[in-house]
């Protein structure tokens, strides 16, 4: 009889997971610096809330299920997700609006399918392409970055009355990605003009948004938390994706690689998101599949999708697949054939 077990090494020592959660949520702070510096304190504010939701979600769920409630709570699961959805909601955003991403997240997404270790979409993803579908408006809502208009970004008073309904008026743009959609029809040079949010190649504090993630992203792969081979193969494949329907700046262009590359999510995406490793796959050819499907469906759902990053919805369907790409990418254990039997 051949026990459905994954080829070795296998490991005997217990997997230190409240330890690599605090290694992620250490690694995002580059990411978040620049997002405060460019976009003001709603980032935090959005993060702050959204982990205090997330662990009174957590501890109800298990006390419901009867599991000890501080002992779950410490393994940094709930934190990790309110963070990485915190960080994909405009800063600013509703009260309501993050805790319902949150409840979502926490109890629908991670707790019904048996909790850490068992769901099998990203939770922070789910909770979020939830709240795009449904509330639109204040999703699309993202505060001018610094440099755009007179004046500084919003404080932390300011970002606390934004959040809990105190009436700060501020302005309110969209992003290059959702501009660079809108403006089908114009070269690419008349958009990047007309635009005062569009930097000099992803957007402007886009592009340091990206490179903070990105070298967040670089200490996680440096201290071994996950493999290069999905966020690799997602960056390679967005980029060739990217250069091969670039022709220049027409108006059929569907943007430079660099600009998908720097613009929106896709740093967070590829080294904070794909590389969940309960959601995603675990073969090292699967890894590679799984984020060159990533990075394809990012680029074809920016350019002829309906949503303009498109990272989110990426990932939902890369996470369906994961268990299929598994099927065929799982080297076979030894005295086996790949079939299963002697």
């Amino acid at each position: 009889m051949l026990l459905s077990t994954p080829t070795s090494p296998h490991a005997h020592t217990p997997l230190d997971t409240s330890g690599l959660m605090r290694l992620v949520i250490l690694a995002t702070l580059p990411g978040v610096a620049a997002l405060t510096w460019f976009f003001g304190w709603g980032t935090i504010v959005n993060i702050a809330f959204a982990s205090l939701i997330a662990l009174a979600c957590e501890a109800f769920a298990l006390y419901l299920r009867g599991r000890r409630v501080m002992f779950y709570l410490r393994d940094c699961s709930a934190l990790v997700t309110a963070i990485l959805l915190g960080i994909a909601l405009p800063p600013g955003s509703p009260w309501w609006i993050i805790a319902v991403g949150i409840v979502f997240a926490i109890l629908i997404a991670k707790q019904l399918y048996g909790g850490m270790g068992y769901n099998p979409f990203n939770p922070a993803m789910a909770g979020y392409v939830v709240l795009l579908i449904s509330f639109p408006l204040e999703m699309t809502r993202w505060l001018s970055p610094l440099g755009t208009f007179e004046g500084s970004v919003p404080g932390l008073m300011e970002a606390l009355q934004l959040c809990f309904g105190g009436g700060f008026d501020a302005h309110t743009m969209a992003t290059t990605l959702d501009v660079f959609k809108q403006g089908a029809g114009l070269m690419v040079a008349d958009v990047w003009q007309q635009n005062p949010q569009f930097g000099r190649w992803g957007g402007l504090g886009w592009e340091w948004v990206n490179i903070g993630f990105l070298a967040g992203g670089c200490y996680l792969l440096h201290r071994g938390v996950f493999t290069w081979h999905a966020p690799m193969s997602m960056l390679i494949a967005l980029t060739a994706m990217a250069a091969v329907f670039y022709d220049g700046g027409s108006s059929a262009s569907g943007g430079s690689p660099l600009m998908h590359l720097l613009s929106g999510a896709t740093m967070l995406g590829a080294f904070f998101i794909i590389t969940d490793p309960v959601s995603s796959a675990v073969s090292t050819r699967g890894r590679l599949i799984y984020g060159a499907l990533a990075g394809v469906l990012v680029y074809v759902i920016r350019r002829w999708g309906n949503y303009p990053d498109a990272v989110a919805f990426a990932v939902l369907i890369v996470n369906f697949a994961a268990p299929f790409i598994d099927h065929y990418t799982m080297p076979r254990t030894y005295g086996h054939n790949r079939g299963g039997s002697d």
